[in-house]
C-alpha cells in the first residue's frame, strides 16, 4: 500500500486517544527541540489540529504545561512563543536519548536502597521493585536516586526471578498495539505534511511504551518478547519519513527568527544514532 488512506489516520487516533499535553510534548522533543526549542502558538494549533485537538484544547494544554514549568511563553508583537523551559530540559534529554541514542548494553545491576521512594514513582522511573526500601535495575551509568545508597552487581544466578520485578506482560501488550497500528505503514507517496503527522504519531505511540521499558539484557526476557521487532520497526519507518516531514517543517513550522530549519546537527545527530542501532 503506498501511501496511507484517512482511514488509517482515523484508527491509529482513536486507539491513541490522544491527550493534548502529551501531544504537545511530543511535539516539542520530536520537532521544537532539535530546532532551538521555541514554536510560533499558531503552528502549535495547526499540527494539533491535524490530529483532532482543537485550539480550545491546545489553549488549555500549554497553560498546564507552563504551570508544570514544561513550558514558558513569550509575545513578539501580536504572536505569542513557547520554549521549553531550563527545568524541563533534563526529563526531554533522557527521552531523546532512549528514543533516538544508540542502544547501550547494561553492565551488570544497581540494587538501591531508598527509604523514600515509593514504588509507583519507581515504576515510573524504570526501577523493579524487589521488597521494602530496596530496588534494582540494569546498570547503565545511571545516578543514584538523592539520598539513596547503590549497591553493583554483576550477573545474577535466576534470570526469571529479576524479570518479575516488571511487568513485562503489559509492555508487551504495549508493543503489540504499537506494531498493528504501524506494521502497515508505507511512507511512499505520502505528502510532506502527511509524513510529519505520521511520524508525530509514530514518536508519540512508541514513547508512551518505551519510556515504561526498563530494557532488561535479553538473557531475562521471555522468549516471545517484542521489544526488539518494535524497535526495528520504529528505527525503519522514522527514518523512511523523515525526509518528507523535515521539508514540512521548513516550510509551515515557525519560531522567532521564521521558518524552522529542515536540519540542524542535532536533527542530524538523531538520524545517526537511529542508524548506528541498525
Amino acid at each position: 500500500m503506498v501511501g496511507q488512506s484517512p482511514s488509517w489516520r482515523d484508527e491509529t487516533l482513536r486507539e491513541l486517544r490522544l491527550n493534548a499535553a502529551a501531544f504537545i510534548v511530543t511535539i516539542y522533543g520530536d520537532v521544537v527541540v532539535p530546532r532551538g526549542g521555541i514554536l510560533w502558538t499558531g503552528t502549535l494549533i495547526a499540527l494539533c489540529a491535524e490530529v483532532g485537538i482543537n485550539e480550545s484544547l491546545v489553549r488549555t494544554a500549554v497553560s498546564r504545561l507552563v504551570a508544570a514549568e514544561q513550558l514558558a511563553g513569550e509575545r513578539i508583537g501580536r504572536r505569542s512563543y513557547y520554549r521549553l523551559r531550563q527545568s524541563a530540559q533534563a526529563a526531554f534529554l533522557e527521552a531523546a536519548d532512549l528514543l533516538y541514542g544508540t542502544d547501550r548494553p547494561a553492565q551488570g545491576w544497581q540494587i538501591i536502597h531508598d527509604a523514600t521512594l515509593r514504588p509507583d514513582e519507581a515504576r515510573r522511573r524504570r526501577i523493579g521493585h524487589m521488597g521494602g526500601p530496596v530496588f534494582i535495575r540494569p546498570d547503565r551509568g545511571q545516578p543514584a536516586p538523592e539520598g539513596a545508597t547503590v549497591f553493583h552487581a554483576g550477573r545474577v544466578s535466576s534470570a526469571g526471578s529479576v524479570a518479575g520485578f516488571w511487568d513485562l506482560r503489559a509492555l508487551q501488550e504495549g508493543y503489540e498495539r504499537f506494531l498493528s497500528l504501524f506494521r502497515g505503514v508505507d511512507a511512499r507517496g505520502m505528502g510532506d505534511a502527511e509524513a510529519l503527522v505520521a511520524r508525530l504519531l509514530l514518536v508519540h505511540a512508541y514513547r508512551f511504551v518505551l519510556l515504561r521499558d526498563p530494557r532488561l539484557p535479553e538473557e531475562h526476557l521471555p522468549p516471545d518478547w517484542n521489544g526488539a521487532e518494535a524497535r526495528a520497526l520504529f528505527r525503519r519507518l522514522y527514518e523512511a519519513l523523515t525526509p518528507a516531514a523535515h521539508r514540512h517543517v521548513a516550510a509551515c513550522c515557525e519560531g522567532v527568527d521564521g521558518l524552522l530549519p529542515a536540519e540542524t546537527a542535532a536533527t542530524e545527530a538523531r538520524r545517526a544514532g537511529l542508524l548506528g542501532n541498525s
